[in-house]
């Protein structure tokens, strides 16, 4: 009897082009004998396959354009380049003043050494009008002799601005910052000058203990405290109650050394 022939495929297998039934439980084994090449399937998650893609290929890739690249600053990893060119230590000082935030950001991977140094001096050298007894020893007392004092003061003030931005620094990175120390530093001695250079301003005629000093002083330490907290916030990618925080050691030690004697 003629039988129907499969004029699709081989006549030799009776499974037609080499595929042979699995065995329930038995492992599916590609390439051996006896398997032919795999049917292509119009599913990309055919159970037992693996489907490849080129790099970029993948179904959940974007297109060049269709990517956000944003830069952010992550705790406790590499920090990103810096946000732009250093400033100049005139637009670096009316920065401070009047731009803090965009300021401290793009100086966060900058050395700001000699005008810190520079400001810092000069701040130093009107501290001594701060004080009233120390106030009236230099006004009554000679050129020659009230100047190695002033001077001395300014190196005082030098040396307790690096010890204080150093402990605010160290505790920064205690809290997951990732600013470099040098900027920390250098930043907090400008903010630190910068900010109570008006109370001695008046303090050299008016005298440290007159009332509107006092306030002014207590206005100056507000602002000083606001501006450290935004710098430690840029430079170390922190949010502002670790940076405050951070600040916190320097802040009082600045309320204790300036602002309390003269109460």
């Amino acid at each position: 009897m003629a039988g129907i022939r499969n004029s699709d495929g081989p006549q030799n297998t009776p499974y037609g082009y080499g595929y042979a039934p699995s065995v329930e439980g038995e492992p599916e084994y590609f390439g051996a004998p006896g398997h032919g090449p795999a049917p292509a399937s119009s599913y990309d998650d055919n159970p037992g396959h693996t489907v490849a893609f080129s790099v970029g290929d993948t179904p959940d890739a974007q297109a060049d354009g269709d990517q956000d690249h944003v830069a952010t600053y992550r705790a406790g990893q590499t920090t990103a380049p810096p946000s732009g060119p250093r400033l100049p230590w005139k637009q670096l000082i009316s920065g401070i003043v009047l731009r803090p935030a965009a300021t401290f950001l793009q100086m966060r991977d900058y050395q700001v050494w000699a005008p810190a140094l520079l400001v810092t001096f000069l701040y130093g050298l009107l501290a001594v009008f701060g004080f009233d007894a120390a106030r009236e020893d230099v006004l009554n007392s000679t050129f020659s002799t009230s100047i190695p004092w002033m001077i001395s003061t300014a190196v005082a003030v030098i040396l307790s601005g690096l010890m204080l931005g150093a402990v605010t620094n160290s505790l920064a990175r205690q809290f997951g910052g990732d600013g470099a120390w040098a900027p920390t530093i250098g930043l907090a001695m400008l903010i630190t000058a910068l900010t109570d250079a008006p109370r001695l301003l008046f303090a050299v005629f008016l005298g440290g203990a007159n009332s509107f000093v006092q306030v002014l002083g207590w206005l100056t330490w507000l602002a000083c405290a606001a501006l450290l907290t935004s710098m430690v916030t840029k430079s170390h990618d922190l949010p502002w109650p670790k940076a405050l925080g951070a600040a916190s050691i320097q802040l009082i030690a600045l309320l204790v050394l300036f602002k309390l004697p003269v109460i």
